[in-house]
């Protein structure tokens, strides 16, 4: 253990020693003597080695960070184990002397992971290599062990996929890959080929850390020939890297790596291959943005982030047939075009369905890795998705009935028509969620039909002496409040008669049954029942 420790001492050092800017005048030495300097400061603050070892970040933020290409701050979650602790120490002043002599404080540096590994899967010797873009022995960031150890455990021959990549064929790539909204990473080899093992180890260290948000396969080129001829994707001298992309545009496609096979820097480029379903908003302009889908229900992602998150954006590919997707940074919950929406805890998501009808997801999300936040947010997604279904499904089964042209949602367009001065009594039902709605159209389309208010209409000698139609109380509260005080907050579902001349009203109090709808009605008719005076001339915006 001690050994393994003052190696890793040693090279630390000898990167501080080789890239200090009084000794190395070469370009770049000064920014990698920055990052050296940055490491040791993570390293040795316990905090920030704790969330570095979590997270990949100093910060330690796992909450709906935007985690775009450049931000630290993104999905990274290494999980070692933390049960063993390795240590050393190291003097300040032995940046510039290796022997150590002068200078009294010391800091301790620890790597969590049993067995002298740490959690971002190197061993002690590899972590400076991690960091750094390090790649092997006698490079030139000081000479590592990473490497070499990594070549000498190259394998060839084996003709079957590395263990935890999919083997991937045509009938596999056009049903599971191709156009399905996924992220792929998957690697090009044929057995023969040396350094396979290595490739291996860096695609599943990234696949872990972006768990949730791409899948891993592999072809073998040599039992898949006309595939791999047809994709382009024959591996060369040694095996290839390749990301099924959706950075161009909406159809996916195949886009080569071609950088340093370094974990981060793999890491990286993955991110920025992510789906770019979800178009970025301004609330201020939230009625004009559903896009040119109509049909597709919308779901809105509310968030501080000034970048789409990756959490939203692997969201979007994997529903992008099902949904609209928007995004928008806000600075709080006090922002009134939020409160407008009804959220009070960020991050939120605010979805409508097909006949715009507004629903509050879920306020304040909490996440705890991105495997997990995927697979609440698909469920909480399909819910919607099949509650959208099941609403499209009983409007299509009452598009020929000719009740629903006599239930209109009141709206400013079509209010004089309906509850304008001309109307001698308009029967409201107002209603505050999508059950109370159904249940008041339901008896409204009922008691409507009936004889009695037909007759009572062609008594009074106006066709037109009463008029029904339904009002969405979470959108027209100053309407509601112009005839009570609160507005009728104490209940979900509410049923007026309203007289527009002589601005009075009137409530049901009873039971919501047709039964007692219809004594109302009958009783508004005849005259039967006590007026109230409304505060204020109600008004639809």
């Amino acid at each position: 253990m001690s050994n393994c420790s003052s190696c890793v001492q040693l090279s630390f050092c000898r990167l501080s020693l080789q890239y200090h800017p009084d000794k190395n005048k070469n370009k770049g030495a000064q920014e990698k003597f920055a990052e050296i300097n940055n490491a040791y400061e993570i390293l040795s603050d316990e905090e920030k080695r704790k969330n570095y070892d979590l997270y990949g970040d100093e910060k330690g933020n796992p909450g709906f960070d935007a985690g775009y290409p450049g931000d630290q701050g993104g999905y990274t979650y290494f999980k070692g184990g933390r049960h063993r602790q390795n240590r050393f120490t190291f003097r300040p002043d032995e940046w510039q002397n290796m022997e150590g002599q002068g200078g009294s404080q010391s800091f301790s540096f620890s790597f969590g992971g049993p067995s002298a590994q740490s959690s971002f899967g190197f061993g002690l010797n590899d972590i400076f290599s991690n960091i750094f873009g390090g790649d092997g022995g006698g490079n030139q960031f000081g000479g590592f062990s990473g490497f070499s150890r990594s070549q000498s455990s190259f394998h060839s021959g084996s003709r079957s996929s590395p263990k935890g990549f999919k083997p991937i064929n045509s009938k596999i790539f056009r049903k599971e890959i191709a156009d399905q909204g996924m992220t792929w990473l998957l690697l090009s080899y044929t057995p023969s080929l040396r350094g396979s093992r290595y490739y291996e180890s860096i695609i599943q260290e990234v696949a872990v850390s972006l768990q949730g948000a791409l899948k891993v396969g592999s072809i073998n080129c040599e039992t898949e020939k006309s595939f791999c001829t047809e994709l382009g994707i024959h591996p060369r001298q040694e095996p290839r890297v390749f990301v099924y992309s959706y950075k161009a545009n909406d159809k996916g496609s195949l886009v080569e790596y071609n950088g340093d096979l370094l974990a981060r820097n793999l890491k990286t480029f993955c991110q920025e291959q992510l789906p770019r379903f979800s178009r970025r908003i301004d609330l201020k302009h939230l009625e004009t943005s559903s896009g040119s889908r109509e049909k597709l229900p919308r779901v809105l992602l509310l968030s501080t982030k000034k970048d789409t998150p990756v959490i939203w954006r692997v969201l979007s590919g994997l529903y992008h047939n099902r949904f609209i997707f928007n995004d928008a940074e806000v600075h709080g919950v006090s922002d009134p075009m939020v409160k407008k929406l009804g959220v009070d805890a960020l991050p939120a998501i605010v979805g409508w369905l097909s006949n715009a009808e507004k629903h509050v997801l879920k306020a304040g999300i909490s996440v705890k890795d991105l495997q997990s936040a995927i697979q609440d947010l698909s469920t909480l997604l399909d819910g919607f998705d099949k509650k959208n279904k099941k609403k499209a499904s009983s409007q299509a089964r009452k598009q020929n009935d000719p009740v629903e042209e006599h239930l209109p949602l009141l709206t400013s367009l079509n209010f004089d028509a309906l509850c304008g001065e001309k109307n001698p009594v308009c029967i409201i039902g107002a209603f505050r969620t999508s059950k109370a709605r159904e249940k008041l159209e339901s008896i409204l389309a009922t008691v409507s039909q009936k004889s009695f208010s037909r007759q009572r209409a062609a008594a009074s000698g106006c066709r037109d002496s009463i008029t029904y139609a339904l009002l969405d109380a979470n959108r027209q509260p100053a309407f509601l409040n112009a005839f009570e005080k609160s507005g009728f907050k104490w209940s979900d579902k509410v049923l007026l008669a309203y007289k527009p001349r002589k601005g009075k009203y009137v409530t049901l109090e009873s039971e919501m049954t047709a039964e007692e709808v219809e004594r109302f009605i009958s009783s508004v008719l005849n005259g039967d029942i006590q007026f109230t005076k409304t505060r204020q001339k109600p008004v639809i915006k």
